[in-house]
């Protein structure tokens, strides 16, 4: 399949300005943050991945002492025949007045950090359970 199924999310000065977008709200900035993504299981996928690596760019810039403006993380992957995903990968822009080896260091931190990212790498199961009535 040829689709990558693209997100994008963006908080503080790199907030989305596009109609479409949503505004969620966000622990680590007062305005929120906007998803650009269409509500597909393969874009919610691509946004869980993007968004989780948002909140701990600010949770580790706040721990590292890194100042964000702003953060846009973009998100996207395709999937075989079969809807196995063929990888996700994401891009982070950031606006900052932090020095350039700290913000790689916080790039390289998050990377490791970040919840969602390493369930999906490790391939994390997903099993439905029964419910009672």
């Amino acid at each position: 399949m040829s689709e990558t199924y693209p997100v994008v999310v963006g908080a503080g000065s790199l907030r989305s300005s596009e109609p479409g977008a949503t505004t969620v709200p966000h622990r680590w900035t007062s305005q929120g943050v906007t998803v650009e993504a269409p509500f597909t299981g393969a874009h919610l996928l691509h946004t869980a991945v993007a968004g989780c690596v948002l909140n701990d760019l600010y949770r580790e810039a706040d721990r590292l002492g890194v100042v964000l403006q702003g953060v846009r993380v973009a998100a996207r992957g395709g999937f075989d025949g079969a809807w196995a995903s063929t990888g996700i990968t994401y891009a982070v822009d950031l606006d900052t007045t932090s020095a350039a080896t700290d913000v790689e260091r916080l790039l390289a931190v998050v990377d490791d950090v970040a919840e969602i990212p390493r369930a999906v790498r490790a391939g994390a199961a997903v099993t439905r359970v029964t419910t009672s009535s």
